[in-house]
Order: structure tokens, then C-alpha cells, then sequence
């Protein structure tokens, strides 16, 4: 995949992950945001794909989660809210039109996972092993502030 090329347009996705990135599409455009990042598809990971939902040990912590990424619409993405996400770890150039620069590396970094692991499509939890990966991305602010042990994910997903 490459970082012009938008996410959702790449067939190097399963079905259940095109629907995943369409979800997060839809989300970024009804909270008012200008790209999808890190957050928007870490919700729509959680809502869509019960592989990714299984990746959680304790199924309360997947309702924090989703507490959490709710109210990110009515409040507490707000400081988010027209910015570009950018953790520092990819350069902001490379984001594919509609989509931050994290985002974009992580479904980039998604799909490279499921070629190294010989498939031929990546799955939503290669998605979620990718953001984990970017300790300053969003989703990874999210994740901790739900109680999430990062860490002890990022090795459950390896």
C-alpha cells in the first residue's frame, strides 16, 4: 500500500477491515474532524471486529474503551478537533488525502504484518497491533486512559 493510496481503496484488506475503515470514515466525518486518525479507527476496530474485541482480556475494559471514545465526540476529542495528528514517528507529508499521517503508517503497517505473516489480506487486529506500536498516537492516549496495559497488548498481539 502506499501512503497516496486511500486505506479503504487498498485490496489488501479483508472485508471485515474495509468495513472497519469505512466505519472510521464515517465517524471522522461526523465528529467534525477533517481526517480520520488513530482514535476514529481504534472505535470502529472495537465496534466492528470481534477479534479485536477478543484482544482484550477483561470485556470491561472494551466498554472504558468505548466510554471513552464516545464521549470523544461530545467533548473530549475536542482539543483534537481540527488538528493533525502527528505523533512524530512518520513524516506529515506521507498521509494519504482524508486520513492523518498515523493513521495512514498504521494501516500501511497493518498490511505489512499480514504479508510477513504470509497472508494476503491484513485483519483488523494487524490494524490494532500497528497502532499500538506508536506509544504517542491517539488511540495509544485512549487506550491508557481506559486502563488498558499497552504494553501487555502490543506482546498479545506479537
Amino acid at each position: 500500500m502506499h501512503s497516496s493510496t486511500p486505506p479503504e481503496a487498498d485490496a489488501q484488506l479483508s472485508d471485515e477491515l474495509a468495513a472497519v475503515v469505512a466505519g472510521a470514515r464515517r465517524r471522522a466525518v461526523r465528529d467534525g474532524d477533517r481526517q480520520v486518525d488513530t482514535a476514529h479507527l481504534l472505535h470502529s476496530l472495537l465496534e466492528t471486529d470481534p477479534d479485536v474485541r477478543a484482544a482484550f482480556p477483561e470485556g470491561a475494559q472494551v466498554a472504558r474503551l468505548l466510554g471513552y471514545l464516545v464521549q470523544r465526540s461530545i467533548g473530549y476529542g475536542l482539543r483534537w478537533q481540527g488538528s493533525v495528528e502527528d505523533s512524530g514517528a512518520v513524516p506529515l507529508v506521507s498521509s494519504a488525502p482524508g486520513w492523518s499521517p498515523v493513521a495512514a503508517a498504521a494501516m500501511e503497517a497493518g498490511v505489512e504484518r499480514a504479508v510477513a505473516r504470509g497472508e494476503k489480506r491484513a485483519r483488523g487486529v494487524d490494524v490494532l497491533a500497528a497502532l499500538t506500536a506508536d506509544a504517542e498516537c491517539r488511540a495509544v492516549e485512549v487506550l491508557g486512559r481506559a486502563g488498558v496495559d499497552v504494553e501487555g497488548l502490543r506482546r498479545r498481539l506479537d
